[in-house]
C-alpha cells in the first residue's frame, strides 16, 4: 500500500508538470469540439499502457542502453512535436485569413458544405485526434525516462509482480485521465463563456500552443 501511494504521488506530479500532453489538449480544444480533445486524451491513456509493458518485459530499458536507438527515438519525439507545432500555427493563420475572407465577402462555407461529408470528417478526425494523442505521449522523453528510472523503483518484474505492475500503470493511465478530463472541462467552460471573443482567442491559443511545442521539441533536442 506504501509503495502505492508513493508512485501515485510521483505519477501525479509527473501527470501535472507542464509538458507536451497539456498543450496538445489546449492546441485541441481551442479550435475544435470538446469530443475531439477527449480523443486526444484516450490516444493519451493509450500510450501510456505501451510504455508501461514495454518497461515491464524489458524492452525499454534495451533502448537506454543503446545511445543511438535512444537518440533515434529522442529525435522522433522532437521531430513530431515540431511536426505538431508548425501544424497549429498554420492552421491558426488560414483561420484568420478565412474568417477574414467570409467578413470581407459575406461568404458563409458551412451553407455549400454537403450534407454527406459529416461522416467521413469525423472519422477521420477521430483518427487525426487519437494518432496526436497516441504519438505525443509515446515519443515524449520523460515519460520514457520515468518509467526507465522511477518505475522499477516501486515494483519488482517478476512472475508474482506483474499483475501489480500493471496495476500501477493503469493507476498512471487514471490519473492522466482525470486531470486532463478536468483541465478538458475547465477549458471548454471558458470557451463557452467567451463565444464572442472565441475566434481571436482560438487563434492566439493555437499559436502559443505551436510555439511550445516547438520549443519542447528544441528542449528534447539540446538535452543529453
Amino acid at each position: 500500500m506504501n509503495e502505492m501511494l508513493a508512485f501515485s504521488l510521483v505519477a501525479l506530479l509527473l501527470v501535472i508538470s507542464p509538458g507536451p500532453n497539456g498543450v496538445l489538449i489546449l492546441k485541441t480544444i481551442a479550435n475544435n469540439p470538446k469530443s475531439s480533445a477527449l480523443i486526444n486524451l484516450l490516444g493519451i491513456c493509450t500510450a501510456t499502457f505501451i510504455h508501461g509493458g514495454l518497461s515491464i518485459f524489458g524492452l525499454s530499458a534495451l533502448i537506454l542502453q543503446s545511445a543511438e536507438l535512444f537518440m533515434a527515438v529522442k529525435l522522433l519525439g522532437a521531430a513530431y512535436l515540431f511536426y505538431i507545432g508548425i501544424k497549429a500555427l498554420y492552421a491558426s493563420f488560414k483561420s484568420e485569413v478565412k474568417n477574414n475572407l467570409q467578413q470581407s465577402t459575406g461568404f458563409d462555407e458551412q451553407n455549400e458544405t454537403p450534407r454527406s461529408k459529416p461522416t467521413t470528417l469525423i472519422k477521420r478526425r477521430f483518427i487525426s485526434c487519437f494518432n496526436e494523442g497516441f504519438l505525443t505521449q509515446l515519443l515524449n522523453p520523460k515519460v520514457s525516462m520515468f518509467y526507465l528510472a522511477a518505475f522499477p523503483q516501486f515494483i519488482g518484474f517478476d512472475d508474482e509482480h506483474l499483475t501489480t505492475a500493471f496495476l500501477f500503470v493503469a493507476i498512471h493511465a487514471l490519473l492522466i485521465f482525470c486531470w486532463f478530463s478536468l483541465l478538458i472541462a475547465l477549458v471548454d467552460k471558458l470557451k463557452n463563456l467567451q463565444q464572442q471573443k472565441s475566434s481571436w482567442l482560438n487563434r492566439w491559443t493555437q499559436r502559443l500552443s505551436g510555439i511550445v511545442m516547438i520549443y519542447f521539441s528544441m528542449l528534447i533536442v539540446s538535452q543529453r
